[in-house]
């Protein structure tokens, strides 16, 4: 489920806000920067690998108006090295210090996020002496955003109304197994010769050859979410080269990718009832009721009444689902999906249901491209189950845990059961040549269950946990929680770290307009960026 499909609405306009780099022109060159001369050692490869000049030019904007953008040709195939070229869009919030810690590379997750937005956030975002020691460098990944070629296997996939997420009938679990058999088939039509190179390990070497082209001798990597995992493969093959770590929001690299979708299913039922809760500890606002059990019948009675007469002839059971799934990554949009819930609950009123649905659910043309990308991503990681009998049995005996998304989450990553590139064997990101990294994480987070911080923390030797204690968002840091952006900033001043724990930020209000997002001092534009399953 840990994916960035890219909503309607504010979200995208919040982005857009972040930053515009497809629409802003380049306004001043800076002038080449040149790596170090001569062919660079591409650490634990054993692949000579030539320093590329990489020509910075302004793409400022009102937000950032010292943000820069470049583009590096890479390898597709790194094992040839010679062979076709592939293009990845970068951007850089370039040191101020008169000293310099090096490049910090920045990842919002997905796989299939776009990073380019993130370089600008995360700058303004650290302490000011921070953000001064680096050059901060986003980037979006091969396949994805601004890089080329772009991956695009159909924007029409989640066009709705889709069938049943619950396949309770033979004839909704075909209609649902023919459009995900349509989509790999789609995916091996258009992009046959750059699938088997879309993958977790080819983006670390795209890494490594950033670094490479920067011309620096190591570089430090903050990550989100997937971004994790990313970051945590790239240390594998290239401890030597690891400045710094920063793993927020941690992937369990035990369960890379079927089982850690299993987890997920469990943990965003939970969130699910914690947000059904909060709706019954107001319900002088919403009128759902007081007693969580009872708000949750009346949530299921919704969805059961959408299957017969979808919203607006737009959300049926599967657009319901898609809508309220962002309530388990960010806490601060329960209040505009309480106003919906009662709205269609209590009022008879669909509209702000399909407005929320709008807002959170329904997603842009050009999403397309990340959910093409988060599937050729994790279809190539690691071997998934062929026979759909698993896939089944798996399923029904998860979603009677846990009913809220397992399903949807399971047509979600459907398509890896029909995908015929070959998979790869995830590797072991066990790392005991690392400095010290920093790995930070919500106890109740539903995208990356508290188990995977675990996991990685006893993989890389050496790492601080820092846990936020009863919260329940996804990208926990620069959002607000400043005893989670102070550890953040320590670390990244002097390397240093150590366990800690971290209260959560409160809980959200209610709101008086449905469509206001309660801010979190930070959470709204971080999530925004973030995406959705991300």
């Amino acid at each position: 489920m840990l994916h960035t499909l890219k909503k309607r609405g504010p979200l995208k306009k919040r982005a857009a806000v972040l930053l515009s780099i497809a629409t802003v022109a380049a306004t001043a060159a800076t002038g080449p920067v040149t790596a170090a001369q001569g062919p660079a050692q591409a650490h634990g490869q054993g692949t000579a690998q030539t320093a590329a000049a990489l020509r910075w030019t302004g793409c400022a904007t009102t937000r950032y108006p010292t943000l820069q953008c470049a583009s590096l040709k890479v390898p597709l195939d790194h094992d040839r090295p010679a062979g076709r070229q592939i293009t990845l869009a970068l951007t850089r919030v370039a040191h101020t210090a008169a000293t310099s810690q090096g490049p910090l590379l920045v990842n919002p997750g997905g796989p299939g996020g776009s990073g380019r937005a993130l370089a600008g956030f995360i700058a303004s975002a650290l302490p000011k002496d921070v953000a001064a020691q680096y050059d901060v460098i986003g980037f979006d990944p091969r396949g994805v955003g601004k890089s080329e070629p772009a991956l695009d296997c159909g924007g029409s996939h989640f066009a709705p109304v889709r069938p049943d997420s619950v396949p309770l009938e033979p004839q909704t679990e075909r209609a649902n197994l023919d459009r995900v058999k349509a989509f790999a088939e789609s995916c091996q039509t258009k992009h046959a010769d750059v699938l088997p190179h879309i993958g977790t390990v080819s983006a670390a070497r795209d890494i490594e050859a950033v670094r490479i082209a920067l011309g620096a001798p190591k570089v430090s990597y903050f990550g989100y979410s997937y971004g994790t995992y990313l970051g945590a493969v790239y240390a594998k093959l290239h401890p030597g080269r690891v400045h710094r770590l920063v793993l927020d929001s941690v992937v369990d690299p035990g369960g890379v990718w079927y089982e850690d979708n299993l987890a997920q299913d469990l943990a965003f039922d939970a969130r699910h009832k914690a947000f059904l809760a909060w709706v019954a500890q107001y319900d002088g606002k919403y009128r759902l009721g007081s007693d969580p059990a009872a708000v949750e019948r009346r949530w299921y009675a919704m969805r059961a009444a959408l299957r017969e007469t979808p919203a607006g002839g737009k959300v049926g059971p599967a657009e319901l689902e898609d809508t309220y799934m962002p309530g388990g990554y960010y806490n601060g949009y329960w209040p505009s999906l309480a106003e919906a819930f009662s709205a269609y609950a209590v009022d008879q009123d669909a509209k702000p249901l399909v407005a929320a649905y709008e807002r959170f659910g329904a997603v842009e043309p050009s999403a397309g491209n990340g959910y093409s990308v988060y599937t050729a991503v994790q279809c190539r990681d690691s071997a998934w189950p062929q026979d759909w009998n698993q896939w089944r049995a798996d399923m029904w005996r998860t979603h009677i845990r846990a009913p809220f998304m397992t399903w949807n989450n399971a047509w979600y990553n459907a398509p890896c059961a029909f995908w015929k590139t070959e998979p790869l064997k995830a590797p072991d990101v066990t790392n005991a040549d690392l400095p010290p990294a920093l790995l930070l994480q919500a106890t109740e987070d539903a995208a990356t269950p508290f188990g995977g911080a675990l996991g990685m923390k006893e993989r890389l030797k050496g790492s601080a946990l820092v846990v936020e204690e009863g919260g329940g968002n996804h990208g926990i840091s620069m959002s607000g929680n400043k005893c989670l952006d102070e550890k953040v900033a320590a670390y990244l001043r002097t390397g240093t770290a150590a366990d800690a724990t971290c209260p959560a930020q409160p809980a959200p209000k209610p709101t008086t307009a449905t469509r206001a997002v309660p801010p979190s001092a930070g959470g709204a534009a971080l999530h925004g960026l973030l995406g959705f399953r991300g």
